[in-house]
């Protein structure tokens, strides 16, 4: 779990709700109408702007905000090492039954490659491709999360006119203008908060969580290469040690 992704919402939204709750009775911040507008306006127009395995695809990406199953630098270095000390010892082929065991894919497939003796340079040729179609995944989520962001407060404004259309019509009937102010300025708010808590926070996390596991793709990468050549363990440390900022080099490494 995420604790940055799970605080800052809860902070965000509960101070606007606490806000709220001060100010008066948070019954005249419910409105169905707005929500209609704002929260189903936003889901269409974004399905109108996406394939729809795009859509359902982001769902799984999504989910990266709240939960975080990256490994650690450390551990991966940790990995290498016995995988690099074991090859030195007892052959390459030494790694097959380490191989079966590992439940990360991109690692499995790595490894399976150096096993069945491909070179170090097609190695890399397929392991970059991952690599590729990793990032341009996670770049879709992000993009459809930003969009979500964009279309939020457009909504609003389109739930904003609707009420001053409405105040208009009924201009005669004082009764009628408070309930048609309220749709107008309610979906002007639920559009800011959508946008601006939610879908654009997560949408610069999905970013964020990207760039670390890329640095950490590269990083297994960097390690599957340098076995597959039969460098010496020592120098994959110190290949590996490189992708740790120089702070923790001798804490994690040393």
């Amino acid at each position: 779990m995420d604790l940055a992704t799970v605080i800052g919402l809860v902070l965000s939204l509960g101070l606007v709700a606490a806000a709220i709750v001060t100010g008066g009775s948070p019954v005249v911040f419910i409105s169905v109408p707005s929500l209609l507008i704002v929260v189903g306006g936003t889901i269409g127009a974004t399905m109108v702007n996406y394939p729809l395995d795009k859509i359902l695809g982001t769902v799984g990406v999504l989910k990266k905000t709240f939960f975080s199953s990256l490994e650690s630098p450390a551990d991966i270095i940790e990995k290498f090492m016995d995988y690099a000390n074991r090859a030195r010892r007892e052959g390459i082929l030494s790694l097959e039954p380490v191989i079966k065991q590992l439940d990360d894919f991109y690692l499995r497939k790595g490894l399976q490659l150096t096993v069945d003796g491909l070179e170090p340079q097609t190695i890399q040729e397929i392991l970059e491709t991952e690599i590729a179609y990793l990032e341009a995944r996670h770049e879709v989520g992000a993009e459809i999360s930003a969009t979500l962001g964009m279309f939020a407060p457009a909504m609003g404004m389109i739930g904003t006119v609707i009420g001053l259309v409405q105040m208009l019509q009924t201009m005669d009937d004082p009764s009628s203008i408070g309930p048609a102010m309220a749709v107008a300025l309610i979906t002007t708010f639920y559009g800011a908060v959508l946008a601006n808590l939610v879908f654009n926070p997560m949408a610069g996390k999905l970013k964020t969580r990207s760039k670390e596991e890329v640095l950490l793709k590269e990083m297994v990468m960097q390690g599957i290469l340098s076995i597959s050549k039969g460098e010496n363990p020592r120098i994959i440390e110190e290949k590996l040690s490189s992708f740790l900022p120089p702070r923790d080099r001798k804490q994690e490494v040393g």
